[in-house]
């Protein structure tokens, strides 16, 4: 891996002042912060705001469909209150207090799929807007996949499933039926990991 940053870069860095929990919600707290930047012979000051949250994971399912000869992916369809829109996304979701990423990748698999890997791959994981969140979200590649086709959704999780070939979702990226931003991350990731002859 490149390194990009250099010794200049040093002068960059912020010092943290105590936290202070300004709301305390169901998905995260809100946060805040006296943070100091020292800009050459003076202190620049200012209270930062951070949501604090669990991490979270999104599991890309792949299949072969040997009839059609491609690769397939397992993709959900739900209902995005902030977007207040229908959205298809990889399945994924909280990862549980106590709970490994890899352990939340095949609960939530399964739980929105009815699927569950016999192969779990962790191809990365990034912060999904490090200007706001202090979180992580760990993508996987699942494969191998014994299918049950039995949901095991929260009470207030409404979810349909469908299957879709890789290269159709590679194209659809980015359009409105895909509103979630980390549908592209963890497109990015799965891209990055495929042999270069598929």
């Amino acid at each position: 891996m490149s390194n990009y940053f250099t010794d200049d870069d040093e002068k960059l860095k912020w010092t943290s002042g105590e936290k202070k929990l300004l709301l305390k919600t169901a998905v995260f707290d809100v946060t805040s912060s006296r943070n100091t930047h020292k800009e050459d012979d003076r202190d620049v000051q200012g209270d930062y705001i951070v949501l604090d949250a669990p991490d979270w994971v999104i599991v890309i399912p792949e299949i072969e469909d040997k009839t059609a000869g491609q690769k397939e992916f397992f993709m959900v369809k739900q209902w995005r209150h902030g977007s207040k829109c229908l959205s298809v996304e990889f399945p994924g979701g909280v990862i549980d207090k106590g709970e490994a990423p890899e352990e939340a990748a095949r609960r939530e698999l399964l739980e929105e799929t009815g699927c569950r890997a016999g192969k779990l791959v962790k191809l990365g994981q990034v912060n999904p807007n490090p200007a706001l969140f202090s979180n992580h979200v760990h993508f996987f590649l699942a494969q191998d996949l014994e299918c049950t086709n039995t949901q095991d959704l929260d009470n207030d999780e409404f979810v349909n499933v469908i299957r879709v070939p890789v290269n159709q979702i590679i194209d659809d990226m980015g359009t409105e039926q895909f509103p979630h931003a980390l549908m592209s991350s963890a497109m990015m990731f799965y891209l990055k990991k495929r042999s270069p002859d598929q």
